[in-house]
């Protein structure tokens, strides 16, 4: 009995220790909560030793709340979203810059800020999701122009995102303003806010709305419609704009002062092998490293009429961009 006893307060002793020393890395991300997942699982089970804490925002909440907690952040990683907004944070003073790692080094310089501040990890391009049913019922194809969204057919049917809140609407409103001008861009938002039946806080939620036939139609990045519609068996059809569409340089960072930022290393330099980006395969992004595998049906740059989206410029005149479209539409 008493070896018995002896034994189990070793084990015990064991697994106290085993706790003990397990690190935690805490993230910030602007994916899809079920996407995250993929890639957080996926990292724990390859560092046994690391736990990774993580908080789901879209890209503007993001850098909403590493401004409010600068100097004192509460994460090291943020991982996800446009690079416009990274390049705000850069601006701002928030992130770290990291130039070490091999996979930034080697990747091509147009997807990655020269000073090492943000590295880009996927691409992705903005497109429409209608409800198939909706189309049927009406006798319409699926919108392939911006103006087709103007159609009094879709009068309170569409669901799209704040610019403000989420990167999707962000991207969408900038390529607005590289495809038609500032002024006329203002002018057809304003024209769009009033075909919208509501605006949602993450980019792609929308997807789910159309699929389930709450709304006739919305506008996000072609992998989240594919992902959360079209494989899921959601009657959702995805198109694009004739005229041209705009995409995002997905990234990742490190937060100045993150309280664990050797451990933020490790997860970023995971996340560009092809190993980790191949996962992206799971939700029909397309991987910025070569090596990384490719899932059937992905939608790439060449298929594709695309905008002269200037990320720099679109991260420069965010904020004011964003009040400027508050005030055009009302919200």
């Amino acid at each position: 009995m008493r070896k018995l006893l002896l034994l189990g307060v070793m084990l015990l002793s064991v697994a106290l220790v085993g706790l003990a020393e397990k690190k935690v890395l805490h993230v910030y991300t602007a994916l899809d909560v079920d996407e995250a997942k993929i890639y957080i699982e996926a990292f724990e089970a390859a560092h046994p030793d690391i736990d990774v804490q993580w908080v789901r925002l879209s890209a503007g909440e993001v850098l909403a709340r590493i401004r409010a907690e600068a100097g004192k952040p509460q994460a090291s990683l943020w991982f996800g979203g446009p690079s416009d907004t990274y390049i705000v944070a850069k601006m701002d003073g928030l992130l770290e810059p990291y130039t070490e790692s091999l996979g930034w080094q080697y990747l091509n310089r147009k997807f990655k800020d020269p000073e090492g501040y943000w590295v880009g990890i996927y691409l992705g391009f903005i497109g429409f999701a209608t409800n198939k049913d909706f189309l049927e019922k009406h006798g319409i194809e699926p919108p392939d122009s911006w103006y087709d969204l103007l159609d009094p057919v879709f009068k309170g049917e569409l669901s799209m995102a704040y610019p403000y809140t989420s990167g999707t609407g962000y991207t969408r409103l900038a390529t607005l303003v590289f495809l038609m001008g500032e002024e006329k861009a203002l002018e057809f938002e304003k024209k769009l806010s009033e075909q919208i039946h509501h605006y949602t806080r993450a980019g792609s939620a929308c997807v789910t709305e159309v699929g389930l036939g709450e709304v006739a139609g919305g506008i996000a990045f072609a992998h989240d419609i594919i992902a959360k519609g079209i494989a899921k068996g959601y009657p959702v059809v995805l198109s694009f704009p004739k005229e041209g569409t705009g995409y995002e340089v997905g990234g990742m960072a490190l937060l100045k002062g993150g309280p664990e930022l050797e451990l933020a290393k490790v997860f970023y330099d995971w996340m560009l092998s092809a190993e980790a980006q191949s996962l992206f395969k799971h939700w029909y992004r397309l991987p910025l490293n070569p090596e990384a595998e490719l899932a059937e049906g992905l939608v790439t740059a060449d298929q594709l009429p695309l905008v002269n989206y200037d990320a720099l410029w679109a991260a420069e005149n965010r904020d004011r961009l964003i009040e400027l479209w508050r005030e055009a539409t009302g919200y």
